[in-house]
């Protein structure tokens, strides 16, 4: 797991989690809810990969958020906080 050393390094995290994630919408928005229209095996693949790789950067940016605010000894929700606020500006 990448180490955050600064606000800016968890920032950066954080966009790319949002990133994969709004690929993870856009595939369900271009191939129609599963449920509704039957995905090929490609676009199965394709989404399901999309989804291991938002879930897994937002597990990472969760954890590199809580390992800093522990070394920085403020609560986490000032950190996460903090990375929402310098990541729309």
């Amino acid at each position: 797991m990448p180490v955050a050393h600064t606000l800016e390094d968890l920032v950066q995290m954080q966009h790319a989690a949002d990133q994969a994630h709004a690929h993870v919408l856009q595939l369900r928005d271009q191939y129609g809810r599963p449920t509704v229209i039957e995905w090929t095996d490609e676009q199965t693949l394709t989404y399901e990969k999309a989804w291991r790789d938002w879930r897994e950067l937002s597990r990472t940016v969760q954890a590199a958020v809580t390992e800093y605010a522990k070394a920085e000894g403020k609560p986490r929700f000032e950190i996460e906080a903090a990375v929402k606020k310098t990541g729309r500006h």
